[in-house]
């Protein structure tokens, strides 16, 4: 059972909190429903257990205090009202199990100045790092090891991830439940938590040694040459022997370095392209299907829809419902 944990801070913000939960939650329900057997562990801890007052004035108690707080898979470190400067000075503890939990390899998701905890820790030296644009000077001069991109809303290094906004996190978050649970549930809790048109994670982030975080460099280049003949008949006993290995060879590297066969990766990729067009562009379904590869129409709508339950035409009209209205 993965445990989330959501830290709690006097004068933060709820929504970096409140948001991210309820994604969660609603994917976990989605899970449930389809029969899966992932089921999450979502907690809120602060400091000394007692309840904190947001910068909106509401209370939030959490579950459990700090010293309390399972080990976690995922961490979520909220925002903070204005000059953050004085509740960091306060949070030696929270820095403390922040950088201890990194260690034991959390993923951690920070959002706005909350990215300062990551900071306070040294889990940003040397790294790739974004916060809210108000902030920026402040964060660059209080951090000068940390490589901050001004230019992005979101940063991955590894198992860090920083948000520079709220919608950021949104994103940041159905990144994470896609890693959990799969495209499907993760395409279920976009669409019904934001209908206007969103770009993949993997086009809007700023990742640390690009998106290929595992060692093997022969699967690195076979991932890339997947990308870029992804629209092709591609025949993946020939992609095998491109990279100078046998089909076995080839299926078992793939998969312990991605999670993924070859296949697999290739579907998604696929799916992933589609989903691009069909937000952006006025291609039919039919040309859609061809350009990314598929020339069986059927095939297609039943593939796209086993990764996002619902069908190409279905999540077009959904995305792009905002896109295309009528001003009265």
């Amino acid at each position: 059972m993965p445990t989330v944990t959501f830290m709690l801070v006097d004068q933060m913000l709820s929504t970096g909190t409140m948001l991210p939960l309820e994604m969660l939650r609603g994917a976990d329900s989605r899970a449930r429903v389809e029969g899966e057997k992932i089921a999450l562990k979502l907690v809120t801890a602060s400091v000394d257990g007692k309840p904190v007052r947001t910068s909106s004035g509401f209370q939030l108690t959490p579950d459990v205090a700090l010293a309390d707080a399972p080990d976690s898979d995922i961490i979520y470190l909220p925002a903070l009202w204005r000059n953050p400067r004085p509740i960091l000075r306060r949070s030696g503890p929270i820095i403390a199990w922040v950088k201890q939990q990194a260690e034991q390899g959390a993923a951690i998701s920070a959002v706005g100045t909350g990215v300062c905890f990551l900071a306070e820790a040294g889990l940003l030296n040397g790294k790739p790092a974004t916060t809210h644009w108000h902030y920026f000077e402040q964060f660059a001069a209080s951090y000068p090891e940390v490589n901050l991109k001004r230019q992005y809303f979101i940063t991955q290094a590894d198992r860090l991830f920083c948000a520079a906004s709220v919608n950021a996190l949104a994103d940041v978050t159905v990144h994470l439940i896609r890693q959990l649970y799969g495209p499907a549930i993760a395409s279920h809790v976009e669409r019904n938590f934001s209908h206007e048109i969103r770009r993949p994670f993997e086009e809007i982030a700023y990742s640390e040694g690009a998106v290929h975080l595992h060692p093997d460099e022969d699967i690195v280049q076979a991932q890339t040459w997947l990308k870029q003949h992804c629209s092709e008949d591609v025949k993946l006993s020939e992609v095998a022997k491109t990279f100078d290995m046998s089909v076995r060879s080839f299926n078992r590297r793939f998969k312990l370095a991605t999670g993924q066969t070859p296949l697999q990766y290739l579907q998604n990729v696929r799916v992933d392209m589609a989903r691009e067009l069909l937000q952006s562009t006025n291609l039919s379904v039919n040309e859609i299907a061809e350009k990314v590869g598929y020339q069986d129409m059927g095939h297609f709508t039943a593939l796209f829809k086993k990764f996002l339950s619902t069908t190409p035409s279905e999540y077009r009209t959904t995305v792009r419902a905002k896109l295309f209205r009528v001003n009265t």
